[in-house]
């Protein structure tokens, strides 16, 4: 069993979540680099990010927030993933409230925090869930591009079993000069799997959460007999 996962992760990891039997491929398929820009006032501002790349850049350029829940101009925190909270928290922010995905979170803004103002600190190639839905219901809402993603467009020339996907740029790097065909495919949460479904008819495997753990734990169940 081969399997290839379009992202470098620790092999140690890997071994120890799925077994020595199994060879794994990693190979990174997009690149992320920081956009450098003048920190400016949050006030007033709820936040939102949607990545831990978000988060990373977002410290890098020297943002303050105010996470003073007794002051006037406290800035309210959302974020999308577990691994988003835990970038927040190496920073020694906590979270308002964590969203498993950003259309989780478009409904729960449109829901209950109609009244606030929102700046989402992310990619170029965000997607467009929070600045299509917000704004259609008179919620201030404004994108924050503080990190570039780049497509790699990589061609594997290797056959795998199955491959393994993190992001809708990572799909889209992958699928434009590789065949999704004939192999399972594993995905890390929903809105990377509607990505896949632009690209293929086969059966996709998603993740509950968009977690390392989660996505393990995923392909364990549907090839740990072969494995």
């Amino acid at each position: 069993m081969k399997i290839l996962f379009t992202k470098n992760i620790d092999h140690t990891l890997i071994s120890k979540e799925l077994g020595e039997d199994i060879l794994v491929d990693c190979v990174e398929v997009i690149k992320t680099k920081p956009i450098m820009i003048s920190p400016f006032e949050l006030k007033n501002y709820s936040l939102i990010f949607t990545s831990v790349n978000g988060v990373a850049s977002f410290f890098k350029n020297r943002f303050k927030p105010n996470e003073n829940f007794t002051a006037k101009n406290y800035n309210k925190i959302y974020c999308v993933g577990e691994k988003t909270k835990r970038e927040l928290r190496k920073h020694g922010f906590g979270t308002f409230k964590v969203l498993k995905n950003a259309e989780t979170l478009s409904r729960f803004i449109i829901g209950k925090c109609q009244h606030e103002q929102f700046l989402h600190f992310c990619g170029n190639l965000a997607i467009n869930v929070l600045d299509k839905d917000l704004p259609l219901q008179n919620i201030k809402y404004k994108k924050v591009t503080i990190y570039n993603t780049e497509e790699i467009n990589p061609v594997i020339t290797e056959k795998y079993h199955a491959v393994v996907f993190f992001s809708p740029s990572g799909v889209r790097s992958f699928a434009r000069r590789n065949s999704l065909e004939g192999m399972k495919l594993f995905s890390i949460g929903e809105t990377t799997s509607g990505e896949l479904r632009n690209y293929t008819q086969e059966e996709i495997f998603t993740s509950e959460e968009n977690t390392l753990t989660s996505i393990f734990a995923l392909i364990r169940k549907e090839i740990g007999s072969r494995i």
